[in-house]
């Protein structure tokens, strides 16, 4: 056990094979012991790299360290993680007779197989095994030596007993969250994504650790003393918003559903909804709650899960405010490095670097996005999944819950369960508008109780809107549209209008400018072209413009919709879900400063909405819905919860088959593969004429090859706005771990995620320039336009701005 695992830069140290192994096993552990499965880890941890027990990876890592930078790299060409899961399969799975010993040693196997690539599948779509292939076929030169080193350090009755108690770590958690045997087996899948988390978090940490010369670091769960402490300066904050406006009846609605919050939480863990209409401070509410809720019942951490990024600095910036004592919150926009450039594309240090940068989840307070989210848990690879099990022992939080994409649904709610019920977590649905995630067959267990009571009469006691349909049998034009908008505000002196796709968006804005060049009205645009700092440039400018009184028009994508604390006089809406229309709703006379004011839903005829059926159909639904209240057939209003509730069922009957991620080039759905699918055993029963003999047959590796949060696969491209023009002139190849790290953590402000073909379109115009041995992408200077983002060729820039 004395070969070489790493090999410091800065001085040429070794840490060996034992040192490394016993490290990551015990960090591993104790990430495992969360959810009650540190054996498991542990084994994961000790035998993930016993393939470097070998003089051919001795050579190869003293070749690399010594390489001359002129001279190819051999990076990836000795596989160290095979020997590990091969001696496992063989040692304890080829002649077990028990079912949960074979279960076990399957689960680990995989993870310490997959720890450089992403997890396997057990089996695959056309009856192959990459991962039988990896145990029982692939030569691994010198294997005997490596088995008898490692079982002269634990014995094999040491090894077997440490399996023993993990088969009764499996068999608890099982019946944790498990009701039927198709249920085993997706529990099953999210245990050994979980494992994998502890893993990859552990090995990464000990190789940084052991780079940058420092202590392992202790267990990062947070004290209670943190968490009061932020508990009491929120307390302090609220009490200091009841003075002036104490006899609004707005204000004395928040502070009684706040004060619910705040009962609420002394509750037992369990997925509960918080059904705050939207401007009635869900934000600080479900802070109370979490916060109250993580002394009383020791979590370690809270994580804000919000649709759209323009959320999140929003909602960020003002609990950091909050709790300006403490430096706990940390915002994750997107990923700055790339994840898909092969290992052996990279020298053996440049490699070493770039794994080890500090992307975890490690803080207190976590703001993040649905996306980022469901990638932790589903995407491909080892970079987002190393979070997985920083989710555990946490508050949850979702932000306008409806948002999750309607493909998402049954593994959304599939994780929730498992979250809940093996990972001890306290989940929040928060929304204006409940989407009945409990209705559709793949359902959450249950949700456990709404917090606000009486919620009926709350709604009606926010009712601050009229909404009033202008559908046309032919639609609106864009140049319609801008006539009403520009009529309107003759009337009033703001005016949002939110359409449904970034094209026309930015046409409107253009036309409205044109239109009205000399007038005294300011026009803005908002759309996810722009980075996160734009974004917030341009919501504080259209503020300060509010709070001035003066006239101001803001056209959007559906990106403002949520939780953005922001109230116009007057809101257009493209037709979409009844849900959009709702939470257009909430950024019109949003603190009730004046009586009904009026929420104007058309129908854009140029919109092409041929790729978004999921807009498309709702709108179809709503479109019922008025037509019904037009009609007089519908009496309660229509964000009430019997329309709301009524809306959903029909939207989730009506899409049905698609709530399962159905991946047409496959012609099967992801929830299927994540379960394990019986005829692909068979598939390769005919492939070999013999049984499967594993127990296990989910297709994890499929399922991360083909999850996509967004149907098209995005890019993220550092852009040169503001401050991100000093953080791409600092990027260099020689940057060290702290300094990325340092990046990482800046860099989120000015991140844009760009569709793969915008990418290419980039490309050809030479708009954008590499970083980092392709690891991050940067834009060119003339590629950024500060009113409109991004600019692709043909789409023109706002030079008449001054841009």
């Amino acid at each position: 056990m004395d070969h070489i695992a790493h090999i410091r830069e800065k001085d040429g140290q070794v840490q060996t094979v034992r040192e490394h192994s016993r490290n990551v096993a015990k960090l591993a552990s104790r990430l495992g012991n969360k959810i009650g499965a540190k054996h498991l880890a542990f084994i994961s941890g000790y035998f993930h790299d016993i393939g470097k027990l070998s003089t051919e990876f001795s050579d190869y890592i003293l070749s690399e360290v010594n390489r001359d930078k002129d001279s190819k790299s051999r990076r990836g060409s000795v596989d160290h993680s095979t020997a590990g899961g091969k001696l496992l399969y063989h040692c304890f799975h080829e002649n077990a007779t028990s079912v949960p010993r074979k279960m076990v040693t399957e689960i680990v196997t995989n993870v310490i197989l997959s720890h450089h690539t992403g997890l396997l599948d057990y089996l695959s779509l056309d009856g192959s095994s990459d991962y039988l292939r990896r145990v029982t076929e692939k030569e691994i030169l010198e294997y005997e030596g490596i088995k008898q080193d490692v079982f002269e350090s634990f014995s094999y009755s040491y090894i077997s007993n440490v399996l023993r108690k993990g088969e009764v770590e499996l068999e608890k958690i099982l019946k944790k969250n498990s009701k039927s045997s198709r249920d085993c087996f997706l529990t099953i899948s999210f245990l050994t994504k979980y494992l994998f988390s502890c893993l990859i978090d552990a090995d990464r940490t000990d190789a940084r650790c052991f780079e940058e010369n420092i202590p392992l670091p202790q267990a990062d769960c947070y004290s209670k003393d943190l968490f009061e402490g932020c508990y009491n300066l929120l307390i302090k904050h609220l009490y200091s918003l009841n003075t002036c406006e104490a006899l609004n009846p707005i204000t004395r609605l928040r502070n009684h559903m706040s004060k619910e919050c705040d009962l609420f939480a002394d509750r037992k863990s369990g997925i509960y909804s918080l059904s705050i209409p939207t401007g009635g401070g869900k934000t600080l509410s479900s802070l109370r709650y979490a916060l109250k809720h993580a002394v009383k019942h020791g979590k370690d951490r809270i994580i804000y899960v919000i649709p759209y990024t323009s959320v999140i600095e929003q909602n960020a910036d003002e609990v950091r405010n909050i709790l300006e004592e403490y430096d706990v919150v940390l915002e994750h926009h997107s990923n700055v490095f790339i994840d898909e450039n092969p290992e052996d594309e990279l020298s053996y240090q440049k490699a070493k670097k770039y794994k080890l940068v500090k992307d975890n989840w490690d803080s207190p307070i976590i703001f993040t996005t649905v996306v980022q989210f469901l990638d932790v848990i589903y995407a491909k690879g080892t970079r987002n999944i190393r979070r997985f099990h920083n989710l555990a022992n946490s508050v949850i939080i979702f932000d306008e819950v409806q948002s999750v994409p309607l493909k998402c649904i049954s593994m959304f709610n599939a994780a929730l369960n498992f979250l809940k019920n093996v990972c001890k977590c306290s989940i929040l649905l928060c929304t204006a508008t409940q989407p009945a995630l409990d209705f559709v067959e793949r359902s959450i267990d249950a949700i456990d109780g709404e917090i606000i009571q009486d919620l009926g009469s709350v709604v009606d006691s926010f009712k601050r809107v009229e909404v009033i349909d202008k559908l046309k049998p032919a639609g609106w034009s864009t140049s319609e549209i801008a006539d009403f908008a520009l009529d309107i505000m003759e009337e009033e002196n703001s005016l949002l209008v939110v359409l449904n796709t970034k094209k026309v968006a930015r046409e409107l804005y253009q036309e409205l400018y044109c239109k009205e060049k000399d007038s005294k009205i300011v026009f803005y645009h908002l759309s996810t072209s722009m980075c996160a700092a734009n974004r917030k440039y341009v919501l504080n400018r259209v503020k300060k413009h509010l709070e001035n009184h003066e006239k101001v028009v803001c056209v959007s994508t559906q990106l403002i919709e949520a939780g953005v604390n922001i109230s116009f006089d007057c809101v257009i809406r493209s037709l979409a879900g009844l849900d959009s229309i709702a939470q257009a709703a909430g950024r019109c006379n949003r603190h009730g400063e004046s009586t009904l004011k009026s929420v104007y839903v058309i129908n854009h005829n140029e919109e092409n909405l041929s790729r978004l059926r999921a807009i498309k159909t709702g709108g179809e639904i709503a479109e019922r819905i008025l037509i019904d209240k037009r009609n007089n057939d519908l009496t309660s209003d229509l964000f009430s919860p019997e329309i709301m509730e009524l809306y959903f069922q029909n939207y989730y009957t009506e899409m049905q088959g698609e709530l399962d991620y159905y991946v047409k080039p496959l012609n099967e759905t992801l929830y299927s593969l994540l379960q394990g699918n019986n005829k692909y055993k068979q598939y390769y029963q005919d492939k070999t004429g013999q049984l499967f003999p594993l127990l296990i047959f989910s297709s994890l590796g499929t399922v991360g090859e083909y999850f996509r949060v967004i149907d098209q696969k995005t890019k993220p491209v550092l852009v040169p706005y503001g401050n991100g023009k000093e953080l791409i002139a600092d990027l260099n190849e020689n940057i060290d771990i702290d300094q990325a790290n340092c990046l990482l953590r800046n860099s989120q402000q000015y991140m844009v995620n760009v569709f793969d073909y915008e990418f290419q379109i980039l490309c050809k115009e030479r708009s954008i320039i590499p970083k980092m041995d392709q690891l991050v992408f940067v834009l060119r200077e003339n590629a950024y336009d500060s009113n409109l983002g991004i600019c692709i060729k043909d789409q023109g820039k706002m030079s008449f701005l001054g841009s």
